[in-house]
């Protein structure tokens, strides 16, 4: 295995003195280290990858020097448009150099790699869309025994051709590395409390749109628990940060019917534009979990816990909008929120972290999507 302390050198001294990007779980180990050994003008997390490609080129416009982004390969469809219409030699010419996480891999013999549903067509097409961008790439794995010279080399790579460059990087590659342990309120609810708080709460007759992640995990599980079925639920297993619009959706095709996204600060800082639009519909109920992480994937950072959300969210129309700290405070805010005309968003500032035992669910996302059109049409199949 590479270790990330390694990998984080032969950056250095390639000259790449920038890194910024969109943690992954794949990527976890590096993006580790890369957050607790380096500094904010060194280090960014983005908020969606596209902007991640968006300060590369800011920084190699002000520095001449290429910067590392980093992305899981579903990040690949939020960098088409900067990498084609800036980055690429035809147009400005900006060197960087790409670190993609190959979740879902395709093997030599045709075999896929294991993974969860949203990565099935994404590991599929992921050298493909390398290939259509353009953008030369290296395969990299734990048994990349030269690692200085495999990123001198592209980097030099990305200088000569005035554009990205790419590494493919395959599961396992990284030598483990975590974050230092947080410290973090004790009256704050985990994740999990406050997803069984609000499904105890809402109405029956209330359709739930999770985000991608933990969160539709634990609600899934939960509903399990229950033995309530799963048809009021749409789980976003991938498309993170569309959540929101997902349910603006349905909400606005369904005056008649309460709507209500479960969703992750990480999720609304990488679409955060969406929430103007949803503050607009009066049957929604948009309740953020923020734990200041991307916990799903290794519990990187997100810049929400130094952000008013609450603030944000009045300044953007939602009609009621309130901000609690324990379930006790959820409980109350939830009721509220259902009995007041217009939209609603309510912010749970919450522990990080699940259960080493959390599942997944098991059910096919097309069965999920048949059920819960049912549900919606009141034709309950489960």
């Amino acid at each position: 295995m590479i270790d990330p302390k390694d990998f984080a050198a032969a950056l250095r001294d390639a000259g790449i003195q920038f890194i910024t990007g969109v943690p992954d779980s794949l990527l976890k180990d590096i993006c580790a280290h890369l957050t607790a050994s380096l500094p904010a003008e060194a280090h960014r997390i983005a908020t969606n990858e596209g902007s991640a490609v968006g300060l590369a080129i800011g920084h190699y416009l002000a520095t001449g020097n290429p910067a590392m982004v980093y992305m899981q390969n579903s990040g690949l469809g939020n960098i088409v448009n900067p990498v084609a219409s800036l980055a690429d030699p035809l147009i400005y010419g900006i060197p960087m150099l790409l670190m993609v996480g190959w979740r879902g891999e395709m093997l030599p013999d045709g075999k896929q790699i294991n993974d969860e549903p949203q990565h099935v067509k994404q590991g599929r097409i992921t050298l493909t869309q390398l290939e259509t961008l353009g953008i030369p790439y290296r395969i990299v794995d734990a048994q990349t025994t030269d690692i200085q010279g495999c990123i001198a080399a592209m980097r030099d790579q990305s200088v000569q051709r005035n554009g990205p460059v790419a590494m493919v990087v395959r599961k396992q590659t990284f030598a483990p590395c975590a974050l230092p342990a947080r410290n973090e309120a004790a009256e704050q609810p985990s994740r999990e409390e406050t997803i069984q708080t609000v499904v105890d709460i809402l109405p029956p007759d209330a359709a739930i749109v999770a985000t991608t992640g933990m969160a539709s995990r634990e609600l899934f599980e939960y509903r399990r628990a229950l033995d309530s079925g799963h048809q009021r639920d749409f789980l976003t297993v991938g498309g993170m940060g569309h959540a929101s619009q997902i349910a603006v959706g349905i909400a606005q095709a369904r005056p008649d019917r309460r709507v209500v996204c479960l969703d992750g600060d990480g999720a609304i800082l990488m679409h955060l534009g969406g929430l103007a639009l949803a503050a607009r519909q009066g049957n929604l109920l948009h309740l953020v979990i923020n734990n200041g992480a991307h916990d799903s994937v290794g519990g990187q950072p997100t810049l929400a816990r130094e952000l008013d959300l609450a603030a944000i969210a009045l300044a953007l129309g939602y009609t009621h909008v309130e901000s609690v700290g324990s379930r006790a405070e959820l409980g109350d805010a939830l009721r509220r929120a259902l009995a007041s005309a217009g939209s609603a968003f309510v912010e749970v500032r919450c522990r990080t972290g699940a259960r080493a035992n959390l599942g997944r669910p098991d059910i096919p996302p097309s069965d999920n999507k048949r059920h819960f059109m049912n549900f919606l049409a009141g034709t309950m199949d489960e």
